[in-house]
């Protein structure tokens, strides 16, 4: 296992963001909660005290690619978003494949059984699909040490 320490992942969309953490051995990952979009700076500071509280060393972002692994509009817009957001804290941030993420998150929240409304269900979705990216992650690192053609690191420099 590479690193020690929580890693938080994150789903952005244009309205929320969903957020999953790690357990400290970065073997679990489990839905935390949504922020809600207001701007970049808004997000960025309510990232950066959820990095503070939960002593995270690692941002793993949801990096949604065309099928052909191309990268689209949203692609360049989280790619965009997690580079600004590697320059505003002080944590490595890396991007991570989020392929079928969301529709992983709702046929998991479809076996649950409990009753939301349908934005509570959009909202909770969002925060189980950053688990789903972040199990991911920590599955391919705890199997083979590098998540490797599955994450990338940003270079910033």
């Amino acid at each position: 296992m590479i690193g020690k320490g929580r890693v938080l992942a994150l789903d952005v969309g244009g309205k929320r963001i969903g957020v999953a953490l790690s357990d400290p051995l970065r073997f679990v990952a489990r839905p935390l909660m949504v922020i809600q979009h207001v701007s970049r700076e808004e997000d960025f500071a309510a990232i950066g005290r959820l990095v503070r509280e939960h002593q995270v060393d690692l941002i793993v972002c949801g990096y949604p690619l065309s099928l052909d692994g191309s990268e689209g509009p949203q692609g360049r817009f989280v790619r965009h978003y997690a580079e600004e957001l590697a320059e505003a804290l002080t944590v490595r941030v890396e991007l991570r494949d989020e392929s079928y993420s969301t529709a992983e998150a709702e046929s998991i929240m479809g076996t649950t059984g409990k009753r939301m409304t349908r934005s509570e269900r959009r909202a909770r979705v969002d925060a189980v699909a950053a688990a789903v990216i972040l199990q991911g992650y920590l599955d391919a690192v705890n199997a083979g040490g590098s998540p490797v053609g599955d994450c990338q690191e940003l270079d910033l420099g």
